[in-house]
This record gives structure tokens, sequence and C-alpha cells, in this order.
């Protein structure tokens, strides 16, 4: 299993962007799939990303397809999170999260989470 960090939350205005960090510990030598999932006030978690292991799939939900980019460098044992021309929707806490492959990922049964990083858009 392994142990999640993120970084490159922050307070941004509409139309700006973040790069989010998801930095991995532990079993890095093992193939792992991330995600980002993010959680407002009020609201159920959704699912935002997924990347597998090689970085050749990757999946984005609706909300921020043409948005939002994921991608990985598993030299580093880090995921990013691209986040470009920010919505106020979009301010969430944001949490990357790792499994063995994407479906358990999107099934939202992932063997670990990070702590999460708060994004907030203002208008």
């Amino acid at each position: 299993q392994v142990q999640l960090v993120e970084s490159g939350g922050g307070l941004v205005q509409a139309g700006g962007s973040l790069r989010l960090s998801c930095a991995a510990s532990g079993r890095t030598d093992s193939t792992y799939a991330v995600g980002w999932f993010r959680q407002a006030p009020g609201k159920e978690r959704e699912l935002v990303a997924t990347i597998n292991w090689s970085g050749g799939s990757t999946y984005g939900a609706d909300s921020v397809k043409g948005r939002f980019t994921i991608s990985r460098d598993n030299a580093k044992n880090t995921v990013y999170l691209q986040m470009n021309s920010l919505k106020p929707e979009d301010t969430a806490v944001y949490y990357c999260a790792a499994g063995g492959n994407t479906v358990q990922l999107r099934r939202g049964v992932p063997d670990s989470w990070g702590q999460g990083t708060q994004v907030t858009v203002s208008s």
C-alpha cells in the first residue's frame, strides 16, 4: 500500500490555473493507479480524473474535460492534476487516492487516500 500526500491547493481567481501534486511513498515498487477526487461542502464526493500505472490511459469527468489534465512521473512517484480555466464550482477539497487499477478507483474504493488539499476559486 502506498501513502499519499497532496500539495498545490490554494486560492485563485476564476479563469486561473493551479497544479496539484500527489506524492507517493511506501510500496511504490508496486504498480498502482491514481485518481483525483473532490468534495465540496454539502456535496457528495466526485471522481475528477484517473490515470493508470503507465500513464497511457486517463479518464476525466465531463465537468472537467478540456480544462483539467492528469499526468504522472513514476521516477518521482508523483501524480499531477493541472487545472486550467478554473470556475467557482471547482471549489472543493481535492483528494488523491491509489488503487490497483482504475476500475477500482472509478468504483470509489481505493486502497489509500491522501489527506486532501483545499482549492478555492473566487468569482
